[in-house]
């Protein structure tokens, strides 16, 4: 029997871009569901589990943060700004956006979508906060322009919420965390874990 992950992310967040693919893959090859979770990691997740947004950290935590950005962008030849034009950004709007497609197109739309903006934000120095460029990253991946209005719907802005609740509840703290079975993985860099989890479905 497969199992299924709860992929918890904040669309704005470099770790999770540098994971995203390949948990797709994982996830595909080993006939994983795949439940799309953005949530609101900064706002709501990060005061109540200590973490801190990165212009808040102490400055060796910020230094190693770049050191290990671009050890990981090297390695898995995934191309990276370590300073972004657009970033921080506020990442609710694409949040809600990855949501309503996910809603109304299904799970690999919406990780098709979650990919588009990871990599506006990381490889393409574009600004996810602005609806003309999440209106282009809808177009570019061939889905209905119709997903922004319905971003800002009610369903959506309540499934943002609940998502949230559901990863604080489940006791995640950081960005990506892959929930199986209640076991949290996160990072991206605890794929090979994950890996092996679903290979013992």
């Amino acid at each position: 029997m497969s199992r299924s992950v709860d992929y918890y992310f904040a669309p704005q967040s470099p770790w999770t871009y540098l994971g995203h693919q390949r948990f797709c893959d994982i996830a595909r090859a080993s006939g994983a569901a795949v439940r799309v979770l953005p949530i609101d990691l900064g706002g709501k997740v990060f005061p109540i589990s200590g973490g801190l947004p990165v212009g808040k950290r102490a400055p060796q935590r910020q230094a190693y943060r770049l050191v290990e950005l671009q050890r990981y962008s090297e390695f898995l030849h995934a191309p990276l700004n370590l300073k972004p034009k657009y970033f921080p950004v506020n990442g609710d709007d694409a949040a809600r956006l990855i949501i309503a497609v996910d809603l109304h197109d299904g799970t690999e739309a919406a990780l098709k979508i979650t990919g588009a903006i990871l990599a506006a934000v990381w490889a393409q120095e574009r600004h996810i906060d602005d609806e003309k460029v999440l209106a282009e990253l809808l177009a570019e991946q061939g889905l209905n322009p119709a997903r922004l209005e319905q971003s800002h719907s009610q369903a959506a802005h309540e499934r943002y919420d609940a998502n949230t609740q559901q990863a604080i509840d489940a006791g995640v703290f950081g960005a990506p965390s892959y929930v199986i079975d209640g076991e949290i993985f996160w990072g991206q860099d605890r794929l090979g874990f994950v890996e092996r989890k679903l290979g013992r479905a």
